[in-house]
């Protein structure tokens, strides 16, 4: 390290502090399988890293009078933060009703400030982002899941022929084990006379699910159905 000046260890700190705090931050998203994990935080904090050092050490790539040319750095910052929205948004994925990956998109986003944080030497509140971050994607994953909050499924339901089952039966019958009906649509197949009810439902209780498939498992009118949570 003796041929390396003090300037070139800070720059060296920096680079090396960003790969640190987007490892931190990767690894939690690589742990819960999302697709942007470990290397991509890596790889997106330590460039965002590198074209701050490009500003905050102007003087060693240009050659002009001082005072003649002078880079903003915070236009540079703007820049990544704009940049990065690409690929932020390149994660998140609609399937029918449901979107995936915002989360992660958001923690692309910060973990971009994280970097800028890295480029110009500002390691407290470095330091604090990265564990707050790390907080939120971690910890308050648990107490999210605790929070109290509508969930929506998909119930397709198919009864016999012979079956007494009207709407206002069925409606009293899911009301019964905790849901609430959103939507509500029915057909009937001539062929066989099979009447079939889709629906959207809500419930607050996450056991409501599988209360009511178990119920329906026993009742000798249904054919077939089926309950899919939505944006799960």
């Amino acid at each position: 390290m003796g041929l390396i000046t003090g300037e070139q260890q800070e720059i060296v700190m920096r680079l090396l502090a960003a790969l640190m705090a987007g490892a931190i931050i990767g690894y939690e998203r690589s742990f819960h399988g999302r697709p942007a994990g470990f290397r991509t935080h890596m790889l997106v904090c330590l460039a965002s890293a590198m074209l701050m050092l490009v500003t905050v050490y102007q003087s060693h790539w240009m050659s002009a009078p001082d005072g003649v040319i002078r880079l903003d750095p915070t236009r540079m910052a703007q820049g990544i933060m704009t940049g990065i929205g690409f690929l932020g948004a390149g994660v998140i994925v609609k399937e029918g009703v449901s979107v995936k990956g915002l989360t992660t998109s958001a923690s692309i986003w910060v973990t971009a400030a994280i970097g800028i944080l890295a480029g110009i030497g500002f390691y407290f509140p470095l330091t604090i982002s990265v564990v707050l971050v790390f907080v939120v994607l971690s910890i308050f994953r648990w107490v999210e899941s605790r929070v109290p909050s509508q969930i929506f499924y998909h119930f397709d339901v198919q009864f016999v022929p012979a079956t007494d089952m009207t709407e206002a039966l069925l409606r009293e019958f899911i009301a019964r084990h905790g849901f609430s009906v959103a939507n509500f649509s029915y057909r009937l197949y001539a062929e066989k006379r099979v009447r079939r009810h889709k629906m959207v439902l809500w419930t607050l209780d996450r056991n409501s699910a599988s209360q009511l498939a178990e119920t329906l498992q026993k009742n000798g009118s249904v054919i077939e159905y089926r309950i899919a949570p939505i944006g799960g």
